[in-house]
């Protein structure tokens, strides 16, 4: 039964009684026609914000309780899950980025039956690799994906966990048109929509399950 399978995922603490929160958490993923703002809501009160931090003037948004809560983060692949099989019937691979990209990528990859291939911060791939470098608020950075991890015509999207100012996701963006793969969306958990990373994207789309000012 779903219902034995999902009391199994949670914390130690829900024996002694799931709180309200869990409760409509694990009500919301019962069916995909459900309320899909409900579910967005709910997974809300699993990030937290830290001002200040990594910098003075800096919101941060914390997804920790959220990847510590078996049945939130289930429910963020559920969705994300459904997101693509609606949309993107036909599709490759999942490319996740560095590095919390990879908390999610390939989770969702096995979800869908596919593969996952790993966008990385430079000098972590062995052999011949493909590189591209973007600007950074203190500097430049740099990508690479290695040169066999997709052929010509392949149809990607790329999975990542936070979009701000969009240099990163761009950066991969590069990095598959020199592979000659296809972006077929863009996928964050967070946007930080004031910081217009989608913009800079263009012309390719970006979905986002949770979005900030």
């Amino acid at each position: 039964m779903v219902s034995s399978a999902l009391s199994r995922l949670l914390p130690a603490s829900s024996a002694r009684g799931a709180s309200p929160a869990e409760g409509r958490l694990r009500s919301a993923r019962g069916s995909m026609s459900g309320d899909l703002w409900e579910r967005r809501r709910l997974l809300e009160e699993r990030v937290r914000a830290f001002p200040d931090f990594p910098s003075p003037g800096v919101l941060f948004r914390d997804i920790t309780p959220l990847l510590k809560d078996p049945i939130a983060f289930r429910t963020v692949i559920d969705i994300l899950e459904h997101r693509v099989r609606t949309h993107y019937p036909q599709i490759d691979f999942i490319a996740g980025l560095d590095s919390r990209g990879f908390l999610f990528g390939p989770v969702l990859a096995q979800r869908l039956g596919i593969g996952c291939v790993l966008i990385r911060k430079k000098g972590k791939l062995p052999g011949p690799t493909e590189s591209v470098s973007y600007t950074l608020e203190y500097g430049q950075a740099e990508l690479e994906i290695q040169s066999d991890a997709l052929e010509p015509g392949e149809k990607v999207i790329l999975v990542d966990d936070l979009l701000a100012t969009g240099g990163t996701m761009c950066a991969a963006c590069e990095l598959m048109k020199k592979l000659k793969a296809d972006v077929l969306e863009c996928v964050v958990v967070i946007e930080l929509k004031s910081l217009k990373g989608a913009e800079k994207l263009k012309p390719f789309p970006v979905y986002s399950l949770l979005q900030y000012d």
